[in-house]
């Protein structure tokens, strides 16, 4: 009877033909929960399992539904052949993006057993030389699942032994959840034994020694040790330290992890090439005079030591250098390099050694983490973490906490072992106001990660650009809590006479998978961030701020003055109450993503100085340029082209202002103000990405419902790959009717797809509307066929970003993260607005 150990958290694929018996053997040995199915999947998209026609859109689904469950940290089992290597590949690198071990479980019963299967299925229709295809893919990759990535690999050859086959789960190394402790947790030794021994007597442990004297074990009767890492190197008698420990964790006495250090004593020691520095040296001196038997010990131990822990159901992680909250209880190279090294910025210091990116700072995780790794004059405690590594083996001292106690517990070096290549970190404050800015939080260049789209970088002159903007023209920092993202146009149509198409929205989402969209009519006005409270007082309470709350552009500045964005916010609030808004989401505030109306309530200036200066100057000077022309013509000069072109553009002009002019009407205080909400983005609490565009619309149609004088509906049309043509008609309807266009985005809202992140939304504006971009004569043939020419691939990745970090800044917001953390993604945005793109996009 085979036994398969399946560790509990893994990617399991089964791998095997048709007609295998994958899907049995996945009843028998998994929860139905655990199991995606290809067929399944092929089935929730077509209804039918076997169209094979649906198999791209089922693995789609099939991956978004595994990746959702190892982000929850759910075993997961793949019911595929698997028999490509392509197909196994992706799901690898799905195992590897999650931080999981993949298992392959090959089932390869007899080829003739497979076709028998399968003739007595009534919906497969496939004959015998596919299931031979199969095999014969299946036996060409038996060899090279492991250099494949699996950790695993479980061959099951026969009926018999398919059948009798068990799975038996086993806990991850890491995984000591059921040890709640009390534990002593100590820091980094580098070989300082005297320390070591006098710290574990001043925390009651009872040393054992050898018959030469050695310490060998050490043993509390209520309490267990746990080390850091970083046992060896510098300090005087790295072999005492390690037979200590080594007896310590034999005996059930304690527990280590890995450090940086021993990984390196641990390739030297077995001949890899490694710079014999920062304190190696002595370790490898001090070893040779120890018996080889003792060297091998010491080898098989530090081969041995794990990464991390996680202790006390989830509430301690121990790790040598820290380990952010989503690598929690995960295995992978990556994690690994976390635990031994941190995480590093690229950049080095003037000591010339790697500047670590500071985790801690952003850490919000529920776990305590202890770690060591980086020298610090004293303990230091942030975001419920701490680092233990107070330096003894440079002549300060060696910690210990005790855990759940918090007690810190340190005795002095003795002296000063080793010179350190720079001084001790100074540690910051342990705490900072949560509500307190600093400059440094948004200068420079910074590193953002961002649960959506990874990791996203600002630079040094993109936060530049912004301060000012940020410092003198936005609302208080407490009430500005989303900035949107810029927004891509379509690629350049190929129809005569037009820039932006419909269809090439359509193809655009096409070619990522995503066919189900909505169409959203493009507003005449300006894009509005909506935060609305329920209370006056709630500002005060939630924000730390007096007022209703803002209404503010895309850039942070306030649309209004004090007094109309009170009344503006007072009238919406009404609206949000008539609606039933904040009772049903159980929130005393709301964030809208909306569009404020009319243009020049905003952009007034900009209307009376450039577009209608333009248009006055055009509307004057030409009639008097063809009359001129006109007299030309009739005395015989040959004008004729120069009079045509000057008509040309006498109709261009009056189209231009005829253009703008639909973006304006008489404003009288909020009189005329009108409001179009389309996207409700945070409450308490909570965010609302992943909720469809059609939820969020229909909360709009509530809104407008309870205040038709204040809030405009969007119009919208939902359309797939079978209904183009209707989404084409209706926005030729918008823009011929004078509107600008519309705004094609995935039906679903946030959609993650096999390429990465999908565009929030891909804008589709009309011929006359691109005038106010582009200019009056911007159709002339000259003009036309240089525009044509546009470079989407920046503006695209630049949305992106934005986007994500927008996002990041919701999801801050909305657990109630200190300012500084949700200003940092704000600030961000209007900092990658200042990347230069062709400003016609």
């Amino acid at each position: 009877m085979a036994q398969i150990d399946v560790p509990a958290l893994s990617l399991v694929v089964l791998v095997g033909v048709s007609g295998s018996g994958k899907s049995t053997f996945a009843r028998k040995h998994f929860l139905g929960t655990e199991v995606i199915s290809s067929d399944f999947c092929r089935g929730l998209v077509s209804d039918d399992e076997n169209d094979q026609a649906a198999t791209k859109d089922a693995f789609e689904v099939l991956h978004f539904i595994a990746g959702k469950r190892l982000a929850a940290g759910r075993l997961t089992v793949i019911d595929a052949t698997n028999v490509q290597p392509e197909a196994r590949k992706e799901l690898i690198a799905l195992a590897r993006e999650h931080d999981v071990l993949p298992v392959a479980i090959v089932l390869n019963p007899p080829e003739q057993v497979c076709v028998q299967r399968n003739e007595q299925r009534t919906d497969r229709q496939f004959g015998k030389q596919v299931i031979a295809r199969q095999r014969s893919q299946l036996r060409r990759g038996l060899k090279s699942l492991k250099r494949e990535g699996f950790r695993g690999v479980h061959v099951l050859t026969g009926v018999d032994e398919i059948e009798a086959a068990t799975i038996e789960r086993t806990r991850l190394f890491n995984d000591l959840t059921d040890q709640t402790g009390p534990f002593d947790i100590v820091g980094d030794i580098h070989g300082c034994r005297a320390e070591l021994e006098e710290l574990l007597t001043s925390l009651d442990y009872t040393i054992t020694r050898d018959a030469e004297g050695r310490a060998v074990d050490a043993e509390h009767p209520s309490r267990r040790a746990i080390f850091v890492g970083d046992l060896v190197d510098r300090g005087p008698d790295t072999p005492g330290v390690l037979r200590l420990v080594m007896g310590m964790v034999a005996a059930g006495h304690a527990y280590c992890v890995t450090g940086n250090h021993e990984d390196k004593l641990l390739r030297s020691m077995r001949g890899k090439k490694v710079r014999i520095n920062h304190g190696l040296a002595e370790s490898l001196e001090q070893l040779e005079a120890e018996s080889a038997e003792f060297r091998a010990e010491v080898a098989t131990f530090i081969d041995g030591l794990i990464s991390h822990y996680v202790f006390d159901d989830g509430n301690l992680v121990v790790s040598h250098a820290g380990l952010v909250e989503r690598m929690h209880g995960r295995t992978s190279g990556r994690v690994r390099s976390f635990c031994l090294y941190g995480e590093t910025t690229g950049e080095t210091d003037e000591f010339g050694l790697p500047i670590r990116y500071p985790w801690a700072n952003e850490y919000r995780g529920r776990a305590m983490v202890v770690y060591g790794h980086t020298p610090t004059p004293e303990p230091e405690w942030i975001n419920n973490t701490i680092c233990l590594d107070t330096g003894c083996v440079f002549g300060g001292s060696l910690t210990a906490l005790r855990y759940p106690e918090r007690e810190l517990v340190a005795v002095e070096a003795a002296k000063q072992y080793y010179k350190p290549t720079k001084p001790l970190h100074v540690p910051a404050a342990p705490e900072r106001e949560p509500d307190v800015l600093d400059i440094t939080d948004v200068i420079g260049r910074r590193v953002i990660e961002t649960t959506t789209h990874g990791w996203i970088s600002v630079r040094a002159e993109q936060a530049g650009a912004a301060l000012e903007v940020m410092s003198r023209f936005a609302v208080d920092p407490r009430f500005l809590l989303y900035l949107p993202p810029t927004m891509s146009p379509v690629a350049t149509s190929p129809e005569p006479g037009l820039l932006e198409h419909p269809t090439q929205a359509f193809e655009a989402y096409q070619a990522q998978g995503v066919t189900e969209l909505v169409c959203e009519e493009k507003h005449m006005g300006s894009r509005a961030v909506v935060l609305l409270t329920r209370e006056d007082e709630v500002a005060e309470k939630r924000f730390g701020l007096a007022g209703r709350g803002a209404v503010h552009t895309r850039t942070g500045r306030s649309f209004f003055g004090e007094a109309l964005t009170d009344e503006l916010l007072l009238g919406l609030r009404e609206v949000a109450v008539a609606a039933g808004l904040f009772e049903e989401f159980g929130t005393s505030w709301l964030l809208f993503d909306a569009e404020l109306l009319p243009w020049s309530a905003k952009a007034g200036d900009l209307l009376r100085n450039q577009y209608a200066a333009v248009g006055a100057a055009a509307r004057s000077s030409l009639p008097a340029a063809t009359a001129a022309l006109e007299s030309a013509l009739a005395a015989g000069l040959d004008v004729g082209d120069m009079l045509a072109r000057t008509k040309r553009r006498t109709v261009n002009a009056e189209l231009f202002s005829a253009a703008y002019r639909r973006y304006c009407w008489p404003t009288e205080g909020l009189e005329g103000v009108r409001l179009a909400p389309f996207q409700l983005l945070a409450s308490e609490g909570a965010t609302y990405q992943e909720k469809p565009h059609a939820w969020h619309l229909e909360l709009a149609d509530r809104m407008v419902a309870a205040g038709p004088s204040l809030i405009t509906p969007t119009r919208r049309l939902a359309v797939d790959a079978s209904s183009w043509q209707e989404g084409i008609s209706w926005w030729e309807e918008l823009t011929e009717a004078g509107g600008e266009g519309m705004v094609v985005k995935p039906a679903a809202n946030l959609v993650r797809t096999a390429k990465g992140l999908a565009q929030p939304g891909l804008k589709v504006r009309g011929q006359e509307y691109l005038r106010i971009i582009y200019g009056p004569d911007y159709t002339e043939p000259e003009n036309f066929d240089r525009l044509r020419d546009r470079k989407l691939g920046h503006k695209r990745s630049l949305a992106l970003r934005e986007y994500a970090v927008g996002l990041e800044a919701l999801e801050r917001a909305a657990r109630g993260e200190p300012l500084w953390r949700i200003h940092e993604c704000v600030f961000a945005v209007l900092a990658l607005e200042s990347e230069p793109v062709d400003p016609r996009l």
